[in-house]
């Protein structure tokens, strides 16, 4: 049995930040979150893509 990762989710992605940002969760929680709703593939995309951050 093999295991495919789902799709990025950029909402879980962004409440995970927030809810870090209101100090609702602890660091641990938060990093765990980010990594199961997929900010290594957003990254990993955003620099294939050559996005580049302004300001």
């Amino acid at each position: 049995m093999t295991f495919e990762r789902p799709i990025a989710d950029l909402q879980k992605l962004l409440s995970a930040w927030e809810s870090w940002e209101k100090g609702e969760e602890q660091p641990g929680r938060v990093l765990a979150n980010l990594k199961t709703a997929g900010l290594a593939d957003v990254l990993k995309q955003l620099r294939d893509s050559g996005w580049k951050p302004t300001k």
